[in-house]
């Protein structure tokens, strides 16, 4: 396995067996794992040193029109709380991150129809304005072409879709009311094609996914040359059809990360909150995996338990915006520190 991660390291790809073989060896020996990690940890210091970006999480709407089989935020999970943030509290969440010295700001919500085009560009052409020095990263799903334009006209930057499941069978259990994986696959070509930095990823762990499956999600990522990855564990939601099913591995989780780092040396890789909710050093365990963003939240404190797409979020601490001194010294009990820069996407 040892030659396995060396020619990963060098080359920046396998192929799928050797890849399936490398992820089955990280999650029973220890050993291999942290070789892999170890790796990918000395290619994202060659890339962005030891700064760790951070980004202003601002949760938009909890209310969402999908029915994806693992989110809480589902339509049909009747005791979902559902709330709207007004544009005046966006802004004030804004104004409140800027001065903490956030110069990324996450737009993330469900697919709410109450978020027409008008109303949108408004909220992002008034961010622009005010904060002409910020990057503006939009995480609000499947929309048209011509909708993606007239946001990036407005002023925004980047956008995460995940792509969950590049395996179609697979994609559709889970999404069984979606328009489909080709759907998602078009809007993430829309959005490159635009100019937007875009991010792809996939949980690990969801009911039916296979290592041969992860497999398939890596190479996408790789062929699609995304700017972002985002990879985190799946959670479990009482109140959703997976709601009794396990989590998600935290060590292939972390294999899963530290191979799309040595995949795509200059990619933003966020240490996602799902990991700092499955485990209390998740986050560190992330970047120690070779991720270099971290996303503190920054939404009003009366909402952040509400837009739950999984259950016991981490959103308070070290995981809120208001508690950067905290997570500064966190990350320097492993030898880092928060970059507070806009942390854009280089490949050079």
């Amino acid at each position: 396995m040892r030659e396995l991660v060396e020619q990963l390291t060098s080359t920046g790809g396998l192929d799928n067996a050797s890849l399936e073989a490398l992820l089955t060896q990280c999650a029973t020996d220890d050993g291999v794992l942290q070789l892999l990690r170890d790796n990918a940890v000395r290619t994202a210091q060659k890339q962005f040193g030891h700064g760790i970006y951070i980004r202003g999480l601002i949760e938009l709407s909890s209310y969402c029109h999908q029915d994806c089989l693992y989110c809480g935020l589902r339509r049909s999970n009747r005791s979902a709380e559902r709330y709207r943030l007004t544009m005046e509290e966006v802004m004030a969440c804004c104004r409140e991150g800027y001065a903490l010295g956030f110069r990324t700001f996450v737009l993330q919500g469900g697919e709410d129809a109450t978020h027409s085009d008008a109303w949108l560009t408004e909220l992002i052409s008034m961010m622009r304005t005010t904060y002409p020095d910020v990057a503006i990263t939009l995480s609000l799903g499947e929309r048209r072409r011509d909708s993606y334009e007239a946001l990036k006209t407005a002023g925004a930057n980047r956008y995460l879709l995940r792509h969950e499941a590049a395996n179609e069978a697979l994609y559709e259990s889970l999404h069984p009311a979606g328009r489909g994986l080709k759907h998602r696959l078009d809007c993430i070509r829309d959005l490159k094609s635009l100019g937007y930095q875009v991010g792809m990823g996939m949980m690990i762990g969801v009911k039916g996914q296979t290592i041969s499956h992860i497999v398939e999600d890596l190479q996408l990522i790789k062929s699609m040359e995304c700017e972002m990855v985002g990879i985190g564990p799946f959670l479990p939601h009482h109140a959703t059809p997976l709601g009794n099913e396990p989590a998600g591995d935290l060590k292939l989780t972390l294999a899963a990360v530290a191979i799309a780092r040595l995949m795509l040396p200059h990619a933003l890789i966020p240490s996602t909150t799902a990991l700092a909710t499955l485990s209390p050093t998740g986050r560190l365990e992330g970047i120690l995996s070779g991720a270099n963003v971290v996303m503190p939240n920054l939404s009003p404190s009366d909402v952040r338990a509400k837009y739950a797409i999984y259950e016991n979020k981490a959103s308070w601490g070290k995981e809120a915006a208001e508690g950067l001194e905290a997570l500064n010294k966190e990350l320097q009990t492993i030898g880092y520190n928060i970059n507070y820069s806009r942390g854009d996407y280089k490949n050079e």
